[in-house]
């Protein structure tokens, strides 16, 4: 990493994640597979960006915005591989993914395993993302977004949010939110050290989630 640290990616340790690595990394991912239209990539670290700003709309504990920013976490040293492919890999993959995923929870405080439910609320806002960056970079046909990833129901992305940034302005952005966000969970954790999120607040403000 150019933070100097080495990550063990068979036995990840949060002591060797730093997050101006995920930043730097995540900005130079592309979504898509780079084929998106634009001059840049549009980079996972601004698709993590529109997901924060979907659940920072319903859920107000400042640990599941942060959640939802590094819900790609593990890409900035694995790569964005597109699902069918992830599928094909099978149970390898997807091991790698989950452990460095919880030890980047820890590392900045979240549990390592999400409550269901926000888990769920993440990956609907995820689709929402990805419905908006399909059709509006993507080259899909509404019908076609539907089919993969559900309707996204009211949820609109603004789409000054889905104009392709430069990997540079794009790391800067995902830092400085962050910042932001690890600041409130920081303010929260001293206000109230036992502070959860209870079921009844979570049933009024998740996002629907869309099995696929």
């Amino acid at each position: 990493m150019l933070s100097g640290r080495r990550l063990d990616l068979l036995d990840p340790s949060p002591l060797d994640i730093e997050i101006t690595d995920i930043a730097h990394g995540l900005a130079r991912v592309a979504r898509w597979n780079g084929q998106t239209v634009g001059d840049h990539a549009f980079s996972v670290a601004q698709h993590s960006l529109v997901v924060e700003k979907i659940i920072s709309a319903r859920l107000d504990d400042p640990r599941w915005r942060l959640a939802a920013l590094l819900h790609d976490g593990p890409e900035y040293v694995i790569g964005d591989m597109i699902s069918p492919f992830k599928a094909i890999l099978g149970g390898d993959y997807k091991g790698v993914e989950a452990r460095l995923q919880r030890v980047i929870h820890i590392r900045f405080g979240l549990p390592a395993d999400l409550p269901t439910d926000i888990t769920k609320a993440i990956k609907a806002a995820d689709r929402v993302s990805a419905h908006a960056e399909a059709i509006g970079l993507a080259g899909f046909t509404e019908e076609e977004a539907n089919m993969f990833f559900g309707r996204p129901g009211r949820q609109r992305i603004d789409p000054a949010s889905l104009v392709p940034l430069p990997a540079k302005e794009a790391q800067t952005r995902f830092l400085e939110t962050f910042s932001a966000v690890d600041g409130l969970c920081l303010e929260a954790a001293r206000a109230s050290p036992a502070t959860s999120l209870g079921q009844d607040a979570l049933a009024d403000t998740a996002l629907p989630a869309q099995e696929g």
